[in-house]
């Protein structure tokens, strides 16, 4: 764990984060005047809760009643009809008021987390030289990072940041790209990692890791059984947009894929998380479309795909569904509909990477992102992942969601099921926990992380960070580094 620096003494930073951070994949969105709007109400508020209460703001900050006001201030900016968060009036004042909203004993899996090897050992060649370049200067965190080191991307941070810091009981480690020489989190590390944090955890299953798969790419295919048997991955992650020469290939359309799948089946390892949506700069932007999705999942029904990022796109405003030109998540919810898929079954699961991120701060559009996912995919079809830490701690994206509400006209003029307490539970673990066959209660009894958290809340210290490139120059700078070849 880190030393116990006190990450904001003066609590400048918001626990509730609304900012242009994105995870270096798409380019950030500069801050709309809601947006701002909502900033500002929200340090107004926290100055003045903290005074009434007596309280220094940092303090004030890091309650549930910090998180109560910040979210209010968010429904304040933004009075739209369609979404908003749940809170009593009483909330930012009154901590027990608060935790009503933004606390809860939900099983939390998160099945989007990264972490990077700080040995820095993967930095050679072209292509780590660049990763070595993003890392150190492309992405926000590095600022907690000592010159020349990667401490701040390591299995450690990530363990304080998701599993202190937030209510995260269980977390996947997903591949990044990259070659095996040349990736950050090479699969020898995101075992490492997984060590490092069942050390805090205890018995049970507190990590899994993904194995990258790149099959277009000279050697992958191969590298699938040492992955499968020496490392023990829970599933695999691919990225079908990318390719050698910047063209990719469709699940449904490829040996590519035909290959991987077959390998899959073989080595008793079936769930295949695949990145859809957030088209990746300087690759061919059709590969990034979801609209395969439906179809590979139909043609391989002993397969289980989960759709990473849900299929959206940054700058791409949400709104009802439009099957005549859908872009961002409707392209996802046309696959899956014109697939013939069934609510609430089928092997076909939306991720929440990023994407709720991305619109929590956009409430009307939330509600449609929500309600149309709940409505074709259903409650039971739907996962929590967060993208951290390349946002820093995951708490603020949990405390949003738990508050958050598609409103009655929504509801009635769209056809969106309520987004419910027991919806929001099967979303935020217990959907994740069947997919990867785990058991809840039983990591709940064999486990002394609620008594570490507990001990570490006693004297909590969040960083309230956010990482990733902030501006369209960083994320530029980042990517023509990268040429459009993945690590």
């Amino acid at each position: 764990m880190r030393g116990r620096v006190d990450m904001d003494p003066e609590g400048a930073r918001l626990p509730i984060k609304i900012d242009t951070a994105s995870n270096g994949e798409f380019s950030p969105t500069p801050l709309t005047p809601a947006q701002r709007r909502a900033n500002a109400y929200a340090h107004e508020a926290a100055s003045d809760n903290a005074r009434r209460l007596g309280i220094r703001r940092r303090a004030f900050m890091v309650s549930a009643m910090g998180a109560a006001s910040a979210l209010a201030a968010c429904n304040r900016a933004n009075p739209g009809a369609g979404g908003r968060y749940a809170l009593a009036d009483e909330a930012a004042l009154d901590p027990a008021v608060a935790a009503q909203s933004v606390e809860g004993d939900e099983f939390i899996l998160d099945v989007q987390t990264h972490c990077v090897d700080p040995s820095g050992a993967w930095a050679t060649g072209r292509d780590g030289e660049i990763w070595a370049r993003n890392l150190s200067q492309a992405f926000g965190q590095s600022a907690q990072c000592a010159d020349g080191s990667y401490a701040c991307y390591s299995a450690q941070t990530l363990a304080q940041e998701v599993y202190l810091d937030s209510d995260t009981e269980v977390a996947v480690i997903s591949a990044l790209w990259g070659t095996a020489a040349s990736n950050p989190t090479p699969i020898a590390y995101a075992a490492e990692a997984r060590e490092v944090v069942e050390a805090l955890g205890g018995e049970g299953a507190r990590c899994l890791i993904h194995g990258g798969v790149l099959p277009n790419d000279p050697g992958e295919l191969e590298a699938m059984d040492e992955k499968a048997e020496r490392y023990g991955v829970d599933a695999w992650k691919m990225y079908p947009q990318w390719g050698p020469e910047g063209v990719g290939f469709f699940l449904d359309q490829s040996d590519f894929a035909e290959r991987t799948f077959a390998n899959a089946r073989r080595l008793g390892v079936t769930t295949i998380a695949v990145h859809k949506g957030v088209p990746l700069r300087g690759l061919q932007y059709e590969y990034s479309s979801p609209q395969d999705m439906g179809r590979a999942a139909v043609a391989n029904p002993d397969l289980t795909f989960l759709v990473y990022h849900g299929g959206f796109e940054g700058g791409v405003a949400e709104g009802a569904y439009n099957a005549e030109n859908p872009q961002g998540v409707d392209r996802l919810i046309k696959a899956h509909r014109d697939a013939g898929l069934p609510r609430n079954g089928g092997n076909l699961y939306a991720e929440m990477g990023s994407l709720w991120r991305y619109f929590m701060s956009r409430p009307d559009e939330a509600a449609h992102v929500m309600g149309k996912l709940l409505a074709t995919f259903g409650e039971e079809r739907i996962m929590w992942g967060t993208d951290s830490i390349w946002y820093g701690s995951p708490q603020d994206q949990i405390q949003a969601f738990r508050a958050f509400e598609i409103s009655e006209q929504y509801q009635e003029g769209f056809g969106y099921p309520a987004l419910t307490r027991e919806a929001k539970a099967r979303i935020f673990g217990l959907n994740g926990a069947a997919v990867y066959g785990l058991d809840p209660a039983a990591i709940a009894r064999n486990s002394p992380l609620a008594e570490r958290r507990a001990e570490y809340r006693a004297d909590p210290n969040p960083s309230f960070a956010t990482y990733g490139p902030k501006t369209r120059r960083e994320f530029l700078a980042l990517w023509d580094a990268h040429g459009g070849r993945p690590g």
